[in-house]
């Protein structure tokens, strides 16, 4: 997905605007699914929840906030540690993403929903949204296609 496209949406930048400060940004820093940063794999479901969310006239603006924020947490996936914090990242990093997001900005409950759910069937936590089932098939649509995408090895915004 060419991220120039992305950030000249003018109406899906207005619906993320707020979000933009350094420590989302900071994403960027982390490697995602080997051949990306969380920031690029991030931007990339909430572009296309937005589109698709929008086309299907439901809360595209949730749906794009809720796509950045869905994997807010700021440690490599790698460095992980099961005993500190129990389960193991696969099913934990949505609880972890939900947190930093309430700590970090006012979110809907239809965001929440979004990023609590976006790992279902693994966290076993159903969607309670339409939006939230869009995510869920977003996500991981964008994890393969970043975990083949090795022309954008761990390329950076």
């Amino acid at each position: 997905m060419d991220i120039y496209k992305i950030l000249n949406d003018k109406k899906y930048i207005e619906c993320i605007h707020e979000l933009i400060n350094d420590k989302i940004l900071s994403l960027d820093n982390f490697t995602h699914h080997k051949n990306t940063t969380r920031l690029r794999h991030c931007l990339k479901v909430s572009y296309l929840n937005y589109r698709i969310c929008r086309f299907l006239r439901l809360d595209a603006r949730s749906a794009a906030r809720a796509g950045l924020l869905h994997d807010l947490f700021f440690y490599e996936t790698k460095s992980y540690n099961k005993k500190l914090y129990g389960k193991n990242h696969f099913r934990q990093h949505p609880k972890t993403a939900l947190e930093n997001a309430v700590s970090m900005f006012e979110i809907n409950n239809i965001e929440k929903d979004i990023i609590l759910t976006h790992m279902w069937p693994a966290t076993l936590t159903l969607p309670r949204s339409f939006e939230g089932f869009i995510t869920m098939l977003v996500d991981k649509y964008c994890a393969v296609t970043d975990i083949l995408g090795s022309s954008q090895k761990k390329s950076r915004l």
